[in-house]
């Protein structure tokens, strides 16, 4: 399986696949549906189409009036989440069997949280993370992330610092929105008493604070390698 880099998967969006949108480490789909029954339909025909095909059955998130579905390949030695070739192949056949089951597909409702925290040790901080919020201390790092391998807990990235006294904030929220809705969802902070900090690197990131001067990171995979 060929691993694809960013601007190749945002390139494949373009040229068919507009159901999907690119985030953090997924490609990610959500389906509007009638009823549940219809949304369990849908969902159980994923799975079916997945195990005939010889993948694993995808991430699907099924709730009141929608259907997520979630693909990545998870590499087998290292642990990385990518996106391959195979997963392209497989969103194609899942708008397939949404377009069958009559769904409408809602990309800009996409999102993915990431939990970030300044440290100048991942190694150190990793096995407390990991124990803490997967159970399992001795879950290896992905490179710089914590990932829960069901996905009960947003992942947990890492992010290299120097050495600095408290108190600061290390803590915040890396919110990955489908690149559309990101502005409106920004001025919506903004109107809410939000300030930019710093969008000199938009559309791949904005960072905001709120009142208190909490900061977030609004992303996109747009401008990114």
């Amino acid at each position: 399986m060929d691993v694809l880099g960013n601007r190749e998967i945002l390139k494949t969006i373009d040229a068919g696949l507009g159901e999907w949108r690119k985030l953090a480490q997924p490609l990610m789909a959500r389906y509007r549906v009638a009823d549940g029954v219809r949304g369990a339909e849908f969902a159980a025909a994923v799975a079916r189409e997945a195990v005939a095909c010889g993948y694993e059955v995808p991430e699907i998130r099924l709730g009141p009036g929608f259907v997520d579905v979630t693909l990545y390949t998870v590499d087998a030695h290292s642990g990385r989440r990518r996106v391959t070739d195979s997963d392209i192949d497989r969103a194609r056949c899942v708008s397939r069997l949404a377009a069958e089951h009559g769904l409408s597909a809602h990309p800009g409702e996409v999102t993915q949280i990431e939990l970030v925290l300044d440290t100048p040790s991942a190694v150190e901080m990793g096995p407390f993370w990991s124990a803490l919020l997967t159970g399992d201390r001795d879950r290896a790092l992905v490179r710089d992330t914590v990932f829960d391998s069901t996905n009960r807990v947003p992942s947990t990235w890492f992010q290299a610092t120097g050495q600095h006294p408290t108190p600061r904030q290390r803590w915040h929220i890396d919110l990955w929105l489908a690149p559309e809705t990101a502005d409106e969802r920004i001025a919506r902070a903004l109107a809410a008493g939000g300030t930019v900090v710093d969008d000199t690197h938009a559309p791949s990131f904005t960072v905001l604070a709120d009142p208190d001067g909490n900061r977030v990171c609004v992303c996109t995979a747009l401008d990114r390698v």
